[in-house]
């Protein structure tokens, strides 16, 4: 009747609940609601999660009894381990070098040569502080790499002041005269091997980011290094220092090196001047010799070498498990998916139970991309749940991260209706999958059609690969509602209705909303139909009302399938599809980027569509092309600090052909090892070996044209094998100190004196293993090649004058014109 009152309740039932759950969190299996911190760039991650628990700490008091608060994916032990670790390292190098530089030299010269290594840490610390670096690995690997190159130049002058107080000086006119004698070789060679890391300094894009710290520390470090060497180190001296040795046998034998014969002598140096007056008279032969045996390394390595790597594999400490489906699945049904997934995880060893963090955002058409996933730049549109793992450390489980990989793949390969994805999270620059292809084309059409035709080789043709996905629309339908305006008009129906009538049978309309009295936020006041009135079939059944009563939609609206679009991607506005895959263990992407590319080279496309490589091939490239300018640029440098103090082109050459060398010993070991080349890490041990090497030529070349200039009556091959016999000693000793600071972590071994433990195959060994191994192998070839073919090369222009004048003079007996 006309009277009557009809409210909602007659009409609706109206109840307070939740929203419609779209996700959810678990904790080693355990419901959770989590909350993700995430530092911001350039901050400390110690400091910040150490604030982060005082803040939550001082929360905890206050929570219901009922709930449990702990932590999960804290990386704050597992950075503050790499420190301590490479924190023991260092001590460990220290330890060994001085060792040897106290055996070699006597304790007082040894103690003065020590000194100069917390000098420069000290030196190179203010620096660092100053330009805002943290305390990080990166730092303190380039304080334990320029540990062994620190302390070269106070050998170089301790060395020859120890000789000088053994010939009878004083120590203060010994040191005097040694800082003196020593400072151009000692400054050449510390600016040479600064002109080497120089351009690293400026190296652009995430690479650069996450190496220039060690430059930098380098840098500081030996010009830290420089200064003890001519300062400090010999006012040190003239207050303490004393001669190594002054018995008969040490002064006849400096009597040799100095003013007699060093080939007479029966030590290891006397058998070394026998060597090398002998490589010195047959120079030719023996320049030859290093030449075939040089270019024999670099053919051998282009014929059996083991291919190119972008950085290095580590040990992981982090992985993260990808769980994809395809439908439009709820949330609930994709938590029972990701649970199948999830058990099996608690299930394998090696897996800290308390943080295995998986995460679900439910409810959304074909799953929904989500932020932190394995594809970098795109893709992933399926991922319907998350796993991140984190792995005991190496030292408390029996096999590796990428055995318990393995066993969870297998695990879950056999799931109905999911693929699961296995991504490490590495420690250096981001990476996505290694192997990524793009397609490119301003006609759209063109795409798809490449894409299967590329995925469907790769698939059946290409053994190595895994995890292949792509970026194009998942196959699918999206309900399309078209309404009929005309038609629609002769009802009298508002279009704009249909919309709302729409809503109805999805997320509902939302007519207000309140706040009630134990809440701090409005809450939403929607309307819905029931639940079992909103399936796909009541869109044909809506009603709206009209001027003319109430009238189906379906009279003007008309409902179509359509294909689904979950997402279109455009780079430079041009449209662009991907494939990324990953490879299995022990198989190099850049072998598999080659096969590709040589299989797309003999295909046809259409002209109007690109395809390219991106992500960690275009990285490793552009990595690449720096690494080689940065080299290139170091020996320019050093070639223009050589010519400013020899004043000779020929010398400096010479000095320079000692980066050959060291390249070449630096092949060798990745032949011995079958290791792989790394880009970023062996890239930059070739650029440092270059400032390395050159040390010992500039020593052997200066003291050479000194004894030349003392002793202008004596003939190159006296003058060459005193050189080498007086400057075999430092020359040893640089190199081995240098060698031995590196040799563990070389060998993979993580050698920790302060916390008495050695671990092999660790996290931190393996990720500086190409770089140690590129000095320790190119740095010991060089050295042992440059004790004999620099002295060659010198003997050689003699050699090339002798002959020219004997053919002179053969030409001038005949009467003839001597050629020009």
């Amino acid at each position: 009747t006309e009277d009557t009152v009809v409210t909602l309740g007659d009409v609706a039932t109206i109840r307070r609940t939740f929203k419609d759950r779209t996700s959810y969190a678990r904790v080693n299996g355990t419901t959770t609601i989590s909350l993700s911190i995430i530092k911001r760039a350039n901050a400390n991650i110690i400091d910040t999660i150490d604030a982060v628990r005082r803040a939550v700490e001082a929360r905890r008091e206050y929570l219901p009894r009922q709930v449990e608060l702990f932590y999960s994916q804290d990386q704050a032990p597992g950075a503050l381990r790499q420190v301590v670790e490479l924190q023991g390292n260092i001590f460990t190098a220290l330890a060994l070098v001085m060792v040897l530089v106290v055996a070699a030299m006597g304790f007082r010269s040894g103690v003065i040569v020590g000194l100069a290594i917390p000098v420069s840490f000290l030196f190179s610390l203010i620096f660092i502080y100053l330009l805002g670096f943290t305390f990080n690995f990166m730092v303190m690997f380039g304080m334990l790499l320029g540990l062994g190159m620190l302390i070269d130049g106070a050998i170089v002058v301790t060395e020859y002041a120890d000789r000088k107080m053994t010939e009878g000086f004083d120590n203060r006119s010994a040191y005097a005269l040694a800082a003196k004698r020593m400072f151009w070789p000692v400054t050449a060679s510390t600016a040479t091997t600064l002109a080497a890391f120089l351009p690293m300094m400026f190296w652009p894009g995430n690479d650069g980011q996450f190496m220039r710290y060690l430059p930098i520390t380098v840098f500081a470090v030996l010009s830290g290094s420089l200064l003890y060497a001519l300062v400090f180190g010999p006012v040190l001296g003239s207050i303490f220092g004393k001669a190594g040795a002054r018995d008969a046998q040490a002064i006849e034998t400096l009597k040799q090196l100095e003013e007699g014969d060093p080939t007479k002598l029966d030590s290891i140096t006397g058998w070394y001047a026998r060597l090398l007056s002998l490589a010195a008279r047959y120079a030719v032969v023996t320049v030859s010799l290093t030449l075939i045996l040089v270019f024999t390394v670099f053919w051998a390595y282009g014929q059996y070498g083991s291919g190119v790597v972008y950085f290095s594999d580590t040990e992981p400490e982090f992985a993260n498990l990808s769980v994809k489906a395809r439908g439009n699945l709820s949330a609930d049904e994709i938590n029972r998916l990701v649970l199948e997934v999830e058990e099996q995880v608690l299930e394998v060893s090696g897996i800290k139970g308390s943080n295995v963090h998986t995460k679900l955002p439910g409810g959304m058409s074909g799953g929904g991309g989500m932020h932190g996933g394995p594809s970098r730049g795109g893709g992933g549109f399926d991922v319907v749940g998350q796993i991140y793992l984190e792995f005991h450390p190496e030292n408390e489980r029996d096999r590796s991260a990428t055995d318990i990989l393995e066993e969870l793949r297998a695990r879950t390969s056999s799931f109905a209706g999911i693929v699961v994805e296995f991504q490490e999270i590495d420690y250096g620059p981001p990476e996505g999958k290694p192997i990524e292809i793009q397609f490119a084309s301003y006609k759209k059409a063109l795409l798809e059609p490449a894409v299967t035709r590329v995925l469907e080789y790769l698939q059946a043709e290409v053994a190595g690969l895994r995890d292949i996905e792509d970026t194009r629309s998942l196959p699918g339908i999206e309900w399309k509602l078209t309404v009929d305006r005309a038609q629609a008009a002769i009802y009298g129906a508002d279009v704009s209705q249909v919309g709302i009538a729409v809503q109805l049978v999805t997320q509902g309309v939302k007519v207000g909303e309140y706040r009630p009295d134990k809440s701090d936020d409005a809450v939403d006041i929607r309307v819905r139909y029931p639940t079992e009135a909103r399936g796909i079939r009541a869109l044909d059944e809506l009603k709206i009302t009209t001027s003319k009563g109430l009238v189906p939609i379906s009279n003007f609206v008309r409902r179509e399938a359509a294909p689904n679009v979950d997402t279109i991607q455009r780079v430079d506005g041009i449209p662009v599809e991907y494939i990324r895959a990953n490879v299995a263990p022990n198989v190099l992407a850049d072998d598999k980027v080659q096969e590709i590319q040589a299989w797309l080279d003999d295909q046809v496309f259409d002209p109007q569509l690109q395809i390219k490589f991106r992500g960690t091939n275009e990285d490793q490239e552009a990595a690449m092309t720096f690494v080689s300018f940065a080299f290139m640029m170091s020996l320019v440098l050093m070639f223009i600090l050589l010519v400013t103090q020899f004043n000779n082109f020929y010398q400096s050459t010479l000095i320079l052909f000692a980066v050959v060398l060291s390249t070449a010993g630096l092949l060798i070991g990745l032949l011995v090892m079958s290791a792989p080349f790394s880009v970023i890490l062996t890239g930059v041990g070739v650029v440092a070996l270059a400032g390395i090497v050159v040390n010992n030529n500039i020593v052997l070349i200066d003291t050479y044209n000194h004894l030349r200039k003392e002793h202008p009556d004596l003939d190159y091959i006296s003058i060459i094998v005193r050189t080498g016999a007086q400057r075999f000693r430092p020359v040893m000793l640089t190199t081995v100190t240098t060698v031995f600071g590196l040799l563990p972590l070389a060998a993979n071994l993580s050698v920790d004196l302060i916390n008495r433990q050695i671990i092999y195959g660790g996290m931190m060994s393996s990720f500086w293993v190409p770089l140690s191994q590129a000095i320790v192998s190119g740095l010991t070839f060089a050295t042992l090649l440059t004790l004999v073919c620099t002295p060659a090369l010198l003997a050689l222009p003699h050699q090339v004058h002798a002959l020219t004048d004997r053919v002179r003079h053969r030409f001038e007996q005949r009467g003839r014109t001597v050629p020009v």
